[in-house]
């Protein structure tokens, strides 16, 4: 540009963009199609059958992408997504198919291959940061469950209940979720789900398949049930549950940390009770609970650091919130049938998956960095973003291992990990008074916990 002359008002940019070819380019999910390829889709297809046998307006492959870009867009029908995801493919003059046309495809693929894409991607995180996601050479893990509410429709109502509450059933059907969870960088390692009508301890068996030796699982005192425990034991993952502390356990051996032998059914188990205070806000409230283990040795294992590492047990539920209020925000699934709301809760642990996966790759890149600093809702906007402008689809031959998402995550990390406490509250009440009342205390407040490991004997046992 010749010094002193105007700079132009206009300015053309010109973009290269790698995509599936013909049919297929409607097939991405903006830069997350590199953590769920196109090879890996089409493996899934194969090993469930579901590979079309000719190639249709709205091939197989599509639609996952279409049932995964829809959990990233919950917001939207999928006519909507389907805008979205040809976006940025204008140039390309992308078919429009009818509603009609997408939920015929939909139930044409079926289950299986989400199945069978979940089981590709499910597991523990490949990350340099093993002092956030192990203790003591254990990978710590939490099980626990959740319920989400579907379409209140005929075809779900055949097989699913509404719950039963105190001004009689609530407005949805439910279904209810039961995960294994890493607590370090809440990965999903294993996942069920069905009718709410069957409890937790009925689905936990099922998730007995994904222990193994060099796992640690925290559970509530739900799971404390002796059959339950007996299951996990037989893996030979270890294990750290509250039990209900009037509960009466035997005293087979003392050990001078405060904790106790005991029998459980035929499961030998080490007990630890301790009161916990809290002082936040000038309040002191303090509460008595009770661990059973698995973990024996007490000079390995000593019983003021399992009650503190049992805090991390509220990472799953973490999880839980990142995909039921930010993913979802707050949304019934919108599937009117069985078959489809299986397809969108598989969809939903996957794309939930592939973002966790997204920011552990980020957080690794800065050696040190906890991967709690990560923004889950930072990452999700980006992984819009770039699906809307279908860029970063396929990696270039300079492999980038941060990525657009990465590099929003990095920008806006956050703070490290902080002891706070809030007030339980009802969030979603039938009364708007009861939620927004006046005596309902919203704040967050900075607190102290002082931890007293208890050494019952049998006469002070609850």
């Amino acid at each position: 540009m010749t010094p002193g002359a105007p700079l132009p008002d206009q300015i053309a940019i010109t973009e290269t963009k790698t995509i599936a070819a013909g049919r297929f380019a409607p097939g991405h999910l903006g830069e997350l199609t590199q953590l769920v390829p196109f090879d890996m889709v089409d493996d899934a297809l194969q090993r469930s059958g579901a590979v079309q046998h000719r190639i249709r307006l709205l091939p197989a492959r599509v639609v996952v992408y279409l049932l995964l870009a829809a959990c990233l867009f919950a917001d939207h029908g999928y006519l909507q997504v389907w805008h979205r995801l040809t976006a940025g493919l204008r140039a390309l003059a992308p078919i429009t198919p009818s509603a009609s046309a997408l939920r015929q495809a939909r139930q044409r693929l079926g289950v299986a291959p989400m199945r069978a894409l979940f089981d590709l991607l499910r597991g523990p995180a490949v990350t340099t940061a093993t002092t956030a996601v192990t203790w003591r050479g254990l990978l710590v893990c939490a099980i626990d469950g959740t319920m989400i509410s579907v379409a209140d429709s005929p075809a779900n109502l055949t097989g699913l209940t509404k719950q039963r509450c105190n001004h009689g059933t609530g407005g949805y059907p439910t279904i209810r979720l039961l995960a294994l969870v890493t607590c370090g960088t809440r990965h999903i390692i294993d996942a069920v789900f069905g009718p709410a009508g069957t409890g937790e301890t009925g689905y936990a068996p099922q998730l007995a398949r994904s222990l193994r030796p060099g796992m640690l699982v925290l559970a509530d005192r739900n799971f404390a049930a002796a059959a339950v425990l007996q299951g996990f034991a037989t893996t030979g993952a270890d294990l750290l549950v509250r039990c209900k502390s009037g509960r009466r356990l035997p005293i087979r051996a003392r050990h001078d940390d405060g904790s106790h032998l005991s029998q459980l059914g035929s499961l030998t188990i080490r007990v630890i009770d301790a009161e916990i205070t809290i002082i936040a806000g000038g309040v002191r409230r303090t509460g008595h609970y009770r661990l059973v283990t698995t973990l024996l040795d007490h000079h390995r294992y000593p019983a003021g650091q399992l009650i503190n590492l049992y805090h991390q047990r509220w990472e799953i539920e973490t999880a839980y919130l990142e995909m039921k209020s930010t993913i979802l925000d707050g949304r019934v699934l919108r599937s009117r049938t069985p078959t489809g709301i299986e397809q969108e809760i598989y969809a939903l642990l996957i794309t939930y998956q592939i973002l966790r996966t997204a920011m552990v790759d980020a957080t690794d890149s800065i050696p040190g960095t906890d991967p709690d600093r990560a923004s889950f809702t930072i990452a999700l906007n980006s992984a819009r973003d770039l699906v809307a402008q279908a860029a970063n689809v396929i990696a270039d031959t300079v492999i980038d291992l941060v990525g657009a998402i990465g590099r929003q995550v990095l920008t806006h990390l956050m703070p490290d990990r902080r002891l706070r406490t809030k007030a339980r509250i009802v969030k979603r009440a039938i009364s708007k008074y009861n939620a927004r009342g006046p005596n309902i205390d919203r704040a967050t407040y900075q607190a102290t916990i002082e931890i007293n490991i208890l050494a019952l004997t049998p006469t002070t046992q609850p």
